[in-house]
């Protein structure tokens, strides 16, 4: 009844988002009550379950969408923006952009989460999709699925290491596998964005001509000046993941401290919001009012905040009816092998729609059946571990806030969101599974 329940609440947000143009926010929320209320969560839990959703999701990504787009709008508004991208043309060329985005989002993913790294990308992939007068859609794509990627699959990002962990499989060789296993997804996300996603045209930004570029681009700042503001902030939280290393790189002492406190993404975007404030030929505090670029940055950010938290709802008020367990109980008595564990990843994956959370989950439900069914070496171990992190990546969609992030920040549709992001996130998850599958046949 609850798989039954998602998927009409699934179908009620497209078809009231697409066909009766209610706003995203309204009808997520429609949405989180509605099922509370036809999946017997009691009355009193239904609303906590709402705002513990909602809030959970504006505490970890609100402040770090605002400082966002903040930096954006400062990168755009001075120039910086364009003059970064000429600088990445140079060496990449004008048609290469998905390419370039979908390494960065590759790379970036690894130590940093995907929402907050889609964040800080978005002004340059903008700027990089304008002035190679290509589609946003496709180096958006590319960016959102490289993050998804390693993100999914490569620790240190917490899913990964926490699975690696449950299951007793070996970090380094989780590593070196989960490598590997990525450069599948990653040829398969290039295909998709280059054969099928670039063909629909998204205006990286409408509402700019070449002309208003060009004026913009005399005032501009340097090219280093301009890039400060994205590769300070993801240099701290690479140190901060670095520090948080078992073996302690840094120590244990006040350097260590120092690091985890201005690596944290919060403090990272706001120490990049004041390289931002140097961008400007001429600095005004104009530009600090709410009729400002601040004020210009947070309008933005706020429908892009609230959008997010909604779908923070939904997947919470998913997570609280118990439909985990609904899905655990389905597959947990299968005889499935190294499927197994993927296929239930996945099916936590698309009903609840956090990737971290359908990875614990289901290296719980894992984790008892390991010698039953057969996962007894550190390969084997190893490969089950990929095997539910692939899984992870299947799918992503309204339930998800990542989903929410990308369309948000690029204007695409809910409909154009499916057809990109949720089948990329599909394709991508299966061709990594179908690589597990082959490195467990030809190593075991």
């Amino acid at each position: 009844m609850l798989i039954v329940l998602l998927i009409i609440a699934i179908f009620f947000i497209v078809i009231s988002t697409s066909k009766l143009k209610l706003h995203p926010f309204l009808a997520l929320i429609i949405a989180a009550i509605g099922y509370g209320l036809f999946s017997g969560i009691p009355l009193n839990s239904i609303i906590a379950s709402v705002n513990n959703g909602f809030g959970n999701t504006v505490g970890s990504i609100g402040i770090v969408i605002v400082a966002g787009c903040i930096i954006g709008v400062f990168l755009e508004e001075s120039g910086g923006a364009y003059i970064m991208a000429r600088s990445v043309m140079k060496v990449a060329g004008e048609k290469r952009v998905p390419l370039v985005m979908l390494l960065l989002g590759y790379i970036i993913s690894i130590p940093v989460f995907a929402d907050s790294g889609f964040v800080i990308m978005n002004p340059l992939n903008k700027a990089l999709s304008k002035k190679a007068g290509i589609s946003l859609a496709g180096s958006a794509i590319a960016l959102s699925l490289g993050l998804t990627i390693t993100h999914c699959l490569v620790p240190p990002t917490p899913g990964p290491i926490a699975a690696t962990s449950i299951l007793g499989a070996d970090l380094g060789l989780v590593i070196l596998v989960g490598l590997i296993v990525s450069l599948f997804p990653l040829v398969i996300a290039y295909l998709f964005v280059n054969g099928y996603v670039s063909r629909t045209y998204i205006d990286p930004a409408p509402n700019q001509s070449d002309h208003d570029i060009e004026e913009k681009v005399k005032n501009a700042p340097s090219a280093v000046k301009s890039f400060l503001p994205i590769v300070i902030p993801l240099l701290l939280i690479v140190l901060k993941s670095v520090s948080d290393f078992p073996t302690n790189p840094f120590g244990t002492g006040n350097f260590k401290a120092v690091m985890g406190f201005i690596g944290e993404p919060v403090m990272a975007l706001l120490i990049g919001v004041a390289l931002a404030l140097l961008l400007p030929k001429k600095f005004d505090l104009e530009m600090l009012s709410t009729t400002g670029w601040v004020g210009k940055a947070l309008v933005s950010a706020a429908v892009i905040i609230m959008i997010t938290a909604a779908g923070g709802s939904f997947g919470m008020v998913l997570r609280d009816s118990g439909i985990a367990d609904v899905v655990g109980d389905t597959f947990s008595g299968s005889h499935l092998g190294i499927w197994m564990p993927f296929l239930i990843a996945a099916a936590l994956k698309t009903a609840q729609g956090s990737s971290t959370v359908a990875i614990l989950t289901a290296a719980a439900i894992i984790a008892p059946l390991m010698t039953v069914m057969g996962f007894v070496t550190p390969m084997e171990k190893a490969l089950a571990v990929m095997a539910l992190c692939s899984g992870a990546m299947v799918v992503s969609h309204v339930n998800d806030s990542f989903f929410w992030v990308i369309t948000q920040m690029t204007g695409m549709s809910i409909k154009q969101g499916y057809r990109f992001h949720t089948l990329g996130t599909l394709l991508c998850g299966t061709g990594a599974m179908l690589a597990v599958w082959l490195i467990y046949n030809i190593a075991v």
